[in-house]
């Protein structure tokens, strides 16, 4: 069996001491996992390594660390391809998650942020009415749109790679949003506006992410949370017209606005329409869209000292050549009574109809 250096970062809050770390060789085949790897370390060699495991099956999501500085799940990691990714004669280096406090070495608090989060969306049903005599039953076919994010095994590893989280730890986070979606999804909820309503207006809420991905990238179920956020802010702005404080109403119907009538992205008018509702006028007469635009004044100013904005770009932008073949691609999507929702998470979900004939547009405009 080939021989395979595990580097751990050690960090124990009783004894008063920073962290620091640990190197510790073990022998296994490659296809055994990382955990396999931390669990012999400490087996055979310092029983004192503080690792969270339970179902070594990729299904409970205890084991969730960063390896090689990508949070993962440590049973669903090879140590061999761990061992590739670290390079020719470099340990694999094993860390806690991020944007949690570290209890012991590897292990974090997971109540102190994750579920704390979670618990903030109101992750239960809030039915109307009263309830029915017995169960509730819902045709299978109205629950596939939230089969992607049930399948969240609370694992936290899109939490540990949040850089939103990073830059702003009071961002409810990509886990928490994934599982609103869940419940706003939901036909048996009740409250999908008041849900959608409060997560809006939250300063940290449903439009503090930045489209990293990186919450994509790590999820062991595929459950691409940021897919479910971008879902809750669909349902916000497209089915409910909420106009939240944060502007996150005007800004989507600003940037899409802008894309359908020039084919790129104006960015002179892009901040000044998502004080209003989107249009270059409409909305920004309103007290509250005037208020934040003489607040946003020092740094219009700054950008036409500094050149990156003149009078001229501010009001002419030029157009994408063929942009008429853009515009056919919005008025398509457009004309559609129902909002196309391309989910592969459910293979045969889609209309293949309807997808192939956006497809041959999309192919047409190459």
């Amino acid at each position: 069996m080939p021989e395979y250096k595990l580097k751990l970062r050690r960090y124990d809050p009783e004894s008063g001491q920073p962290a620091y770390w640990s190197e510790y060789d073990v022998d296994l085949d490659a296809e055994r996992s990382v955990l396999q790897g931390i669990l012999t370390a400490r087996d055979d060699q310092d029983g004192s390594i503080g690792i969270r495991c339970s179902c070594r099956a990729a299904i409970c999501g205890s084991c969730a660390v960063r390896i090689n500085g990508k949070t993962a799940l440590a049973c669903n990691t090879a140590i061999g391809e761990a061992a590739e990714k670290a390079g020719d004669g470099n340990p694999i280096v094993v860390e806690p998650m991020n944007n949690m406090p570290v209890i012991k070495d590897l292990i974090v608090d997971m109540d102190a942020v994750h579920w704390k989060k979670v618990q903030r969306v109101v992750p239960w049903l809030l039915p109307d009415g009263d309830p029915p005599e017995r169960e509730y039953v819902v045709p299978a076919e109205s629950m596939i749109d939230i089969t992607q994010s049930m399948a969240c095994i609370q694992c936290g590893a899109c939490v540990g790679a949040c850089l939103s989280m990073e830059a702003n730890p009071d961002f409810i986070g990509p886990a928490a949003l994934a599982k609103a979606y869940r419940f706003v999804g939901d036909p048996r909820d009740g409250q999908e506006r008041e849900r959608l309503k409060d997560l809006a207006e939250d300063p940290d809420g449903l439009y503090t992410c930045t489209h990293c991905f990186a919450c994509v990238e790590v999820c062991p179920k595929d459950v691409a949370p940021m897919n479910q956020i971008m879902r809750l802010r669909r349902r916000a702005t497209g089915d409910f017209g909420i106009k939240d404080r944060n502007n996150g109403y005007g800004h989507e119907k600003a940037f899409v606005n802008l894309i359908e009538k020039y084919g790129t992205l104006h960015e002179a008018q892009l901040l000044p329409r998502s004080f209003g509702d989107g249009s270059l006028l409409k909305g920004q007469t309103e007290p509250g869209a005037v208020k934040e635009l003489i607040e946003n004044l020092p740094t219009a100013i700054r950008g036409l000292k500094s050149g990156k904005v003149s009078p001229v770009k501010a009001l002419w932008h030029h157009k994408l050549p063929g942009q008429e073949n853009v515009k056919r691609i919005f008025d398509e999507v457009h004309a559609k009574e129902d909002r196309l929702e391309l989910n592969l998470y459910i293979v045969g979900e889609g209309n293949d109809e309807e997808i192939g004939a956006m497809a041959e547009i999309a192919k047409e405009d190459v």
